[in-house]
């Protein structure tokens, strides 16, 4: 008989008596707390991630049903789960919807090793093989799978969205998303658009909320994101984050966007391809400058050490706004046409054997987890969720993004061996956002490495001595590997010298996926660069080629002349009972030319004689690992000792709230929120006065606009002198931006003395260019425009005034005749003008250029002087009423001679007119197929 939900009256007191065996289990010292369905599970029961996770199961196992993942994130009480309990599906997590048949990876053949960017590598993808399957994302509904001609159909809509909203090429765009097509969709259509994405991370429970959007406002802040792409879920929350970030103009989902396939945009190699912002582990994040070039160096190189190859499949549950899984997972698999097997970090946090049994059922052949991802697997996993599991397939095993453990890797390897899985897949790396996420990589199939040093050298000398054998205090440092192809790493001490083997120092490298620095934090970037490489922040030594880190440069506590490395004391104050794991921060405060050395734990202990027994127990613990007391330890409430979005410790700014005397747990929802929003008031107010100052110079613009364009009209249609007509156009367009406040830098005027007669081209973007051109080109030109303005007498009348020479776009024929007439005035010894784009539209980019006046410059043998106009279409867009103010600047190149009179050699000219224009105006290359 199929199971049946459970009803209220047996389900409440049993699982009151759940969760009472769950706290004896995780807190066997503690005395048992008052449990009812209004217990909070964090503040009254004290379960975090990984508590809540093991009440997930135990609910799931005495009820026969199948929670939500969802719950880890959203039960802030126990009557949340009661009530999730209540709606479950009955039946439990069956194993047999994992142990399904292999399925093999079709091979993975040729990458795009010609590509210069990210939209190269998916465009060659969508063209060469369009319905392989790039992506199969794991959902509690089953398999979604993603094609690269779906990706890059639904990030094409994404972008026309982006474009339609007004962004212009070079702006930031945040994208706060969970795992899933939406989020792939959103960065590539912002790279489409010709946006800069920002990766951020949505918030996971309410009781983080106001340190969460504190955090993610000074990203937006730093990063000036104009619009965030999100989740209606999260909109309420995002309006919070808008409240407080001047910038951020708008936010929307993916739906809302998905429009018309965009005309996309051409980026270069080194345009940035987005913003990854640290951890911030060690200060407030910072903005990592990544182009493509540096991205795709970093993922060859990557790809070359770990030999990818036909047949590898990645498979990842890593969150996509973490480097490790954006670049090394998504991106990496991008470019070498493998499989991405792609799960959320909330499926492994809530069964973490999904990660291996996605591995057993494609056949995965590379991974890559931080450290307490195989500590979990290692130890958490009861045999009867792994029976059937099979990992011969698994041939590297990658950890990094935090410190490796050698405890883990041993107990990952045993615990896993009588399943197929190998010590030599374990592979130890190093790496770090700065660097494009890769440094130093082993070679595959070696398997860990682990040093034994001298406990004693290595804290009072920095040197790592190695220990014999015997040596019970010896301290066991994992390799990293070697520095990655075209790579460099060396070890230096304070003043730049580079240090021997086996001294301990910092960390410096260099390289091709290097960072130029850190986006509108000049301070930062200087303190990154010596003597052209760069600083990790990472103390280090080297031995035997492999690098070997031994911590945070600014976390090392420096006591009495001996270093202090925080990680392995907080590891093991992290084990005592009673006291919350990974919630330890070992900090130094400043105290007359030493440092103090200062324990933080968290503790939900609240009876005195346990909290005095826990105090003792962590002094001891001090004593025998540095020989020595901390001069305080401290007890603190969870949520007083701050972390990063990986889970890091963030020591700086808990040794902050430790000066301030402000160590405290998560305050009230309803509290933060207020918070956020008094907060918000200052952003708010100054972004509604800038918003009405808007408002009021457009319309001051088109008052100016409609006061002087009759006059000028008028004056221009009854001056009797062509040369008049024109010089009164000149002074009235000079004028007009005068009035408008618009300031217009001109560059290159050199390159017009002396060439006339001449064909000059530019590109267009707004209405505004005619003005700019006019008010700064000499008036002895002849502008050519297209036939509709002689179609209408308010635009012919004054336009046959001024010589304007018109152009068929339409008629073939008619074209053909209006090309030839050009070639009059240039033979009389006047110079033409044209725009080479014929037209102008709203969406950003440089479209392709128009043959025709390339046509006349060769058949006239006069050269074609390039002109590239910035900044105008953001001053009044096409289909726009709306005037903005800004700065315009007019960049005129070396005249380009044709050498030829024929077809071919009009081409030429185009195309080198094309590139000259595309380096100074700003825009992006735009293909929309040869206009002709």
């Amino acid at each position: 008989m199929a199971p049946q939900r459970p009803e209220v009256e047996v389900a409440v007191p049993r699982l009151l008596e759940l969760i009472r065996e769950l706290q004896a289990g995780l807190h066997p010292r503690g005395r048992p707390r008052p449990v009812t369905l209004e217990s909070s599970l964090e503040r009254d029961l004290g379960l975090d991630s990984l508590g809540r996770t093991e009440l997930l199961h135990k609910v799931e196992a005495g009820f026969g049903v199948r929670l939500p993942e969802q719950l880890l994130v959203t039960a802030e009480t126990l009557g949340d789960v009661l009530r999730a309990l209540l709606a479950a599906r009955p039946g439990g997590v069956a194993a047999e919807e994992l142990r399904v048949a292999f399925l093999r990876a079709e091979p993975a053949g040729e990458v795009p090793a010609h590509a210069r960017t990210l939209v190269e590598v998916l465009e060659w993808h969508a063209a060469s093989h369009p319905d392989r399957v790039h992506v199969h994302l794991q959902t509690d509904a089953g398999e979604v799978a993603l094609t690269y001609r779906e990706l890059l159909t639904g990030a094409s809509e994404v972008a026309a969205g982006l474009q339609a909203r007004g962004l212009q090429p070079g702006e930031t765009v945040a994208v706060m998303l969970p795992t899933g097509v939406e989020y792939l969709e959103a960065f590539f259509g912002a790279l489409l658009a010709g946006l800069v994405p920002v990766p951020i991370y949505p918030p996971f429970r309410p009781s983080q909320l106001e340190e969460h959007l504190r955090r993610q406002a000074g990203i937006l802040r730093n990063a000036r994101a104009s619009l965030l792409v999100s989740v209606p879920e999260v909109r309420s929350l995002a309006r919070l984050l808008q409240a407080n970030v001047e910038s951020l103009r708008a936010i929307e989902t993916v739906t809302a966007l998905r429009g018309r396939e965009a005309a996309r945009l051409r980026p270069h190699a080194e345009d940035v391809a987005f913003l990854q912002y640290t951890s911030g582990s060690t200060g407030s994040p910072k903005g990592v400058v990544l182009t493509h070039a540096n991205l795709l160096a970093n993922i060859r190189a990557m790809g070359e050490v770990a030999r990818v190859g036909p047949g590898d499949v990645f498979v990842s549950w890593l969150p996509l706004y973490h480097d490790m899984g954006l670049i090394g997972a998504w991106l990496g698999s991008l470019y070498y046409r493998m499989p991405l097997v792609l799960l959320s970090p909330l499926q492994f946090l809530a069964r973490p054997e999904r990660w291996l049994w996605a591995l057993h059922r494609y056949r995965g052949t590379l991974s890559a987890a931080p450290n307490f991802a195989y500590e979990i697997c290692a130890r958490r996993l009861k045999p009867e969720v792994l029976e059937g599991l099979e990992l011969g397939s698994w041939r590297m095993a990658v950890n990094g993004a935090e410190p490796v453990s050698p405890e883990t890797l041993e107990h990952f390897a045993e615990r896993f061996r009588s399943y197929g899985f190998k010590r030599e897949a374990l592979a130890p790396v190093y790496g770090l956002a700065e660097s494009s996420v890769g440094l130093a990589f082993p070679p595959p199939g070696r398997g860990p490495v682990i040093d034994r040093v001298r406990r004693e050298a290595l804290l009072r000398e920095g040197r790592a001595v190695v220990a014999s054998p015997e040596d019970p205090d010896a301290v066991r440092m994992v390799a990293c590997g070697q520095p990655l192809p075209g790579h460099q790493l060396r070890i230096v001490d304070a003043w730049g010298r580079e240090l021997p083997e086996r001294q301990v120092g910092r960390l410096e490298f260099r390289g091709p996926s290097c960072t130029s620095g850190y986006f509108r934090n000049p301070e930062a970037t200087r303190g990154l660069f010596r003597d052209g490489w760069l600083d990790s922040g990472d103390l280090a030594y080297l031995a035997g080629g492999d690098v070997y880190v031994t911590g945070r440069v600014k976390d090392v506590i420096i006591r009495g002349g001996r270093n202090v490395y925080p990680y392995e004391l907080e590891e093991a104050i992290g084990d005592v009972p009673g006291i919350r794991k990974g919630c330890v921060a070992v900090i130094g405060v400043a105290d007359a030319g030493t440092e103090r050395l200062v324990v933080i734990a968290e503790t939900r202990e609240d009876r005195p004689e346990e909290r005095k027994h826990l105090v003792q127990h962590i002094r001891d613990l001090t004593i025998e690992r540095l020989g020595e007391p901390p001069d305080e330890v401290v007890l603190a409430p969870p949520h007083a000792v701050l972390k990063t979005s990986s889970g890091k410790i963030r020591r700086s700014a808990t040794r902050e709230l430790y000066e301030r005397g402000e160590l405290a747990g998560g305050r009230a929802v309803w509290l933060q929120v207020a918070s956020l929003g008094l907060a918000g008031l200052g952003p708010g107010l100054r972004r509604g006065a800038r918003n009405a100052l808007d408002v009021l110079y457009s319309a001051y613009a088109w008052l100016v606009f409609w006061l002087v364009a009759p006059v000028g009209w008028l004056v221009t249609v009854l001056l009797p002198r062509r040369s008049w007509r024109r010089g009164f156009v000149k002074a009235l367009c000079r004028l007009l931006l005068r009035l408008y406040g618009l300031r217009v830098f001109v560059h290159g005027r050199e390159h017009l003395a002396g060439c006339p007669p001449c064909v000059l081209v530019a590109n267009h973007a707004s209405y505004f260019d005619a003005i700019v051109l006019m008010a700064t080109m000499p008036p002895e030109m002849t502008y050519v425009a297209k036939r509709e303005f002689a179609r209408h007498w308010l635009t012919r009348i004054p336009f046959d005034r001024l010589g304007v020479r018109y152009v068929e776009r339409q008629e073939a024929q008619r074209a053909i005749e209006d090309a030839r007439a050009l070639l009059q005035p240039l033979r009389a010894g006047d110079s033409l003008f044209v725009f080479a784009e014929g037209g102008f539209v709203r969406e950003p980019g440089l479209r392709p250029f128009r043959l025709g006046a390339f046509v006349v410059a060769a058949e006239a043998g006069v050269p074609v002087v390039p002109m590239a106009l910035r900044g105008t279409r953001s001053l009044l867009r096409a289909r726009s009423k709306f005037v903005r103010r800004g700065a315009v600047h007019l960049t005129i190149e070396q005249p380009i001679r044709p050498t030829g009179r024929d077809l071919a050699a009009a081409a030429r000219l185009r195309d080198a007119a094309y590139e000259a224009v595309l380096l100074h105006s700003g825009e992006l290359a735009l293909e929309r197929g040869d206009p002709g």
